[in-house]
C-alpha cells in the first residue's frame, strides 16, 4: 500500500512512519520541517527508507504533488499547543483548520482514488472530562467559574445540583466544549474528515489522543506537552512548574501506542468513526514531575504554585471501550516504563528550556 504520513518529520508521524515501512508498505513524507519543532534542519531519525516531499499542508500544490499514487493517508501535521493557539489563532486555523480542507480539495480536484484517512484529531476537544454524580449520574461540567479559581477550589462540581463529582473515564460521546483556539482547529479537523468520509464515501477514522510522549517528542518546544516541558526544566536544573495543586490528572499514552492505534485502523476500520486512543489510567501532574525528576537523578523540587490558568480542565482520561472492541486496540507500554524510554532519550538530545519565555508571551496576550 502506498501511504502518505503528513507530519511524518514530527515526534508521532516518524514512529508511525517507522513502523509502516517496517511492515513493508511504500510510505511517502509531507513535512515542512516546522522550525519551531526541528529547528533549521531536518531531524537525524527522519526514515531514510521512506520518500520525503518537503511540503506545507497550506498550499494545495504541495497536496498535489503528495498525493499522486496514494491509497492511504495518515493526516499527522498539525500546529501543537493550547496556549500559543490563544494568540496566534489564524496560524492554528491555518495550519489545522484549513490545512485539511485543502487535504480534500486537493482529492476532489484530482480525483485520487484514496482508500482511507486517518486524521490525528485530540481530547482536547471535549474540554473538562466527564464525571460522575451521585444524584444525576453521568454529567458534563462546562468551566469552572472565576470565582471558584480565585478561591483555590479545584475539583469541579456537579452542573445541576452544585456537589463535588469524581472524574470516570471520558467516552467518545460526551459533548465537545472546545476551550480553545487549537481544540477548535483539532475539532474543525475531525470533522471535516468525517462529513467528507461520508460525502466522499472513503472510510475515514478521526482518533482523540490523549496525552500523549515518548522518544523525539521535542524538548526545545515549549508547546508540545507536559512530559516534555518538565523534561526540559528538570535537564536544565529548573524547577517543573506545577499549576494549581497537582492533583489535576491526565492519561498519558505512550507514543508506540499510537502507532498501533493507526496500524490498526490502516488494516481493520471501516466506514466513518472517531475513537477515544488512550491509557484509560489517570495520572496526576504532580506525579508525572516527580517521577521525571527521580528517573533524571535531579535534586530540584516541582514548583506547585497554586495558580491557574482559564481555560485549563481538571480531570480528563479515556474510555477506551470502543477502540479495544472494534479494532483490537490495547495499551502496552505502561506509564513507569515509558517514562524510562523517555528519560533515556532525554539524556541524548538538546533541551532548551523555553518555558517562562512561553509563559511570559501567554500572560502579555491576555493583558492587551
Amino acid at each position: 500500500m502506498k501511504i502518505l504520513v503528513t507530519g511524518g518529520a514530527g515526534f508521532i508521524g516518524s514512529h508511525i512512519t517507522d513502523e509502516l515501512v517496517k511492515q513493508g508498505h511504500d510510505v511517502r513524507i509531507m513535512d515542512n520541517i516546522e522550525p519551531q519543532v526541528h529547528g533549521s534542519k531536518a531531524p537525524t531519525y527522519l526514515s531514510k527508507d521512506a520518500e520525503f516531499v518537503h511540503g506545507n499542508v497550506t498550499k494545495i500544490e504541495d497536496w498535489m504533488k503528495a498525493l499522486k499514487g496514494v491509497d492511504a493517508i495518515v493526516h499527522q501535521a498539525a500546529m501543537v499547543g493550547v496556549g500559543q493557539s490563544m494568540y496566534q489563532p489564524v496560524r492554528y486555523h491555518m495550519v489545522n483548520t484549513i490545512g485539511t480542507a485543502l487535504m480534500y480539495e486537493a482529492i476532489m480536484n484530482g480525483k485520487f482514488p484514496i482508500q482511507k484517512i486517518i486524521v490525528a484529531s485530540s481530547k482536547s476537544t471535549y474540554g473538562e472530562g466527564a464525571y460522575f454524580c451521585e444524584e444525576h449520574g453521568e454529567v458534563w461540567p462546562g468551566l469552572r467559574s472565576l470565582k471558584q479559581l480565585e478561591n483555590k477550589e479545584w475539583e469541579v462540581m456537579c452542573p445541576k445540583c452544585g456537589r463535588h463529582v469524581k472524574p470516570i473515564p471520558t467516552a467518545e460521546h460526551k459533548p465537545p466544549q472546545n476551550l480553545s483556539v487549537y481544540a477548535i482547529s483539532k475539532y474543525d479537523q475531525e470533522k471535516l474528515a468525517i462529513d467528507f468520509g461520508h460525502a466522499l464515501k472513503i472510510p475515514t477514522v478521526a482518533f482523540r489522543y490523549f496525552n500523549v510522549y515518548g522518544p523525539r517528542q521535542s524538548l526545545n518546544n515549549p508547546y508540545t506537552g507536559l512530559c516534555a516541558i518538565f523534561s526540559s526544566r528538570i535537564k536544565n536544573g529548573n524547577c517543573p512548574v506545577i499549576y494549581e495543586d497537582g492533583l489535576q490528572s491526565r492519561d498519558f499514552v505512550y507514543v508506540s501506542d499510537i502507532v498501533q492505534a493507526n496500524v490498526l485502523a490502516l488494516e481493520k476500520a471501516e466506514g466513518v468513526k472517531v475513537y477515544n486512543v488512550g491509557t484509560g489510567m489517570p495520572t496526576t501532574v504532580l506525579d508525572v514531575a516527580n517521577t521525571l525528576i527521580k528517573l533524571y537523578g535531579s535534586d530540584v523540587k516541582p514548583e506547585i504554585s497554586q495558580k491557574f490558568r482559564v481555560g485549563d480542565n481538571r480531570h480528563d482520561y479515556a474510555d477506551i471501550s470502543l477502540i479495544q472492541k472494534e479494532l483490537g486496540f490495547k495499551p502496552r507500554v505502561k506509564f513507569s516504563e515509558g517514562m524510562k524510554q523517555l528519560v533515556e532519550w532525554g539524556r541524548t538530545t538538546e533541551a532548551i528550556d523555553r518555558f517562562e519565555e512561553a509563559d511570559r508571551e501567554f500572560k502579555e496576550s491576555l493583558s492587551r
